[in-house]
């Protein structure tokens, strides 16, 4: 038995969950409502304020898909009550990020200024406090929209590993290399 498979959902206050015929479960709460279709074969059922998923057989299929099925719900279950969060951090000389809406503009030591248009279920913020990198706050109900939104702002300049320039995810770790001056001796 997969043993986050087996793990029932705590549903929290405010939060309900609603699964179609052709199981497609809905997710309402605070703050918004995900969607997910589940495959067939799995069984979805509410009980006492949890959730649990069973599988039909010990197929290989089956079981690589129940632990699958209880994060992505679990995941929706936390999204609609508390949200997620990812900051990112620009390290550079005269690297700045401005918001306005959905609108993202990142000037990245480029010969131009990067316009993106983000997503109506992610929410921007860009902050540049004086004497302080520059940061950028997203936040959203969607976890894996929110990390691929996050990945793509993060490649546009991603970090070198000599000076640490790029941007970065806040607190991520950057293995640093020694310059060519160090290979000497």
């Amino acid at each position: 038995m997969s043993r986050i498979g087996k793990k029932s959902i705590e549903l929290p206050k405010g939060v309900s969950v609603t699964i179609s015929n052709s199981n497609v479960v809905t997710v309402k709460g605070p703050n918004g409502e995900l969607s997910e279709a589940i495959s067939q074969d799995m069984k979805i059922s509410v009980e006492n304020g949890s959730l649990t998923i069973a599988r039909p057989t010990e197929q290989k299929r089956h079981r690589s898909l129940h632990g699958l099925y209880r994060t992505l719900i679990n995941n929706m279950v936390v999204g609609v009550s508390q949200g997620y969060k990812k900051e990112l951090e620009l390290i550079g000389v005269g690297y700045k990020a401005e918001s306005s809406g959905r609108e993202l503009k990142l000037s990245l030591g480029y010969s131009h200024p990067i316009l993106m248009i983000l997503p109506k279920e992610v929410k921007v913020e860009a902050e540049s406090p004086r004497g302080k990198n520059p940061s950028i706050k997203l936040s959203s109900i969607d976890k894996q929209l929110l990390g691929q939104v996050a990945a793509k702002i993060r490649s546009l300049r991603p970090p070198e590993p000599y000076k640490g320039k790029g941007i970065k995810y806040k607190g991520e770790v950057i293995l640093r290399k020694a310059g060519k001056a160090a290979g000497k001796k």
